[in-house]
């Protein structure tokens, strides 16, 4: 159970996701650890309480400092841009292969750690003929190198923890959003609706719009990497996501309706590597992990929109 561990380490622990595990598992009780390289998480939202130790996960020396004496490993840090891939698909493969690898060499080096939860993407996936959700069985036939690397490094963990002999659990992560999502042309289309439109300026819809997503809040995320640490599960790739269909045009809809405006969207072409249709089954998790999405997106984006125009 997750009261037996004491000490976590959090790779990526200073990102959006990262910090509010960071901040659940302070609440927990645990001592926190994050490896951050700050190249997109900060500083600022890594709480007193945590130590954060300032390296690349692809770094030795880095990933061994920061694992060490750990009995739990959250690995979330990443490259997560699927548009971006295709241009940077080195440095992506470097990140998010590489740097895993070498996060689970040093977790066995280490030696004390006794779970590793490992964040992947819904990106693994291929695209569905249709918006019914997807489970873990659907065909892993990714469409972008993003997802082709995401993909290998769940195998390396599986691989790996069972070498070591230590459970290891994937969450495959789809659409999230909440407070603290940073803004980025490539990720976070609730962010980025909200950003234009507070500022007065059309948002972009690429494609038709009709395209359905699976959006689940950061809090639900992080439910899930808290059910996966207390559940006694010693492997298994689970799908965290809301269980539930939006098309990016409700999406839109919603947030003007959140932030009174009926400013309309500029469109453009689909773009390459973005699946059509991706919504998450998690009856697995639901059963296997005991995980329970309680965040509805019409409710809570409201919030999520005083928030971002305040900053």
């Amino acid at each position: 159970m997750g009261d037996t561990f004491r000490a976590a380490c959090v790779t990526g622990g200073a990102g959006f996701i990262g910090s509010h595990l960071v901040r659940a598992l302070l609440a927990r009780g645990l001592d926190v650890r994050v490896l951050d390289n700050l190249s997109v998480g900060r500083r600022a939202n890594v709480p007193k309480e945590a130590a954060l130790v300032e390296g690349d996960i692809t770094d030795e020396a880095s990933a061994r400092g920061a694992i060490e004496g750990c009995d739990i490993v959250f690995h979330l840090a990443a490259r997560v841009a699927i548009r971006s891939s295709f241009e940077f698909a080195f440095e992506d493969a470097m990140t998010n292969v590489a740097g895993t690898a070498r996060i689970l060499r040093a977790v066995e080096d280490a030696k004390t750690p006794r779970k590793v939860i490992a964040a992947s993407s819904m990106a693994v996936y291929a695209d569905a003929d249709d918006p019914t959700p997807i489970g873990e069985g659907h065909l892993t036939a990714p469409i972008s190198p993003y997802g082709v690397g995401k993909l290998a490094a769940e195998r390396l963990t599986h691989l790996m923890c069972a070498r070591i002999g230590i459970p290891s659990i994937v969450l495959r992560l789809f659409n999230t959003y909440g407070p603290g999502q940073a803004l980025s042309p490539y990720v976070g289309v609730a962010t980025i609706f909200i950003n234009a439109l507070s500022r007065g300026e059309r948002p972009t819809i690429f494609g038709d719009g009709e395209q359905r997503r699976d959006f689940v809040h950061v809090d639900d995320i992080v439910r899930g990497f808290i059910a996966s640490m207390d559940a006694p599960v010693t492997r298994g790739t689970y799908n965290i996501g809301s269980g539930r269909g939006l098309s990016v045009n409700e999406v839109l809809s919603s947030i003007q309706r959140a932030l009174g405006t009926s400013l309309e969207p500029q469109r453009a072409d689909g773009v390459a590597g973005e699946v059509r249709f991706s919504v998450a089954d998690i009856a697995r998790a639901r059963h296997e992990l005991g995980y329970r999405p309680l965040r509805d997106f019409h409710d809570s984006i409201h919030e999520v929109a005083r928030e971002v125009v305040s900053r």
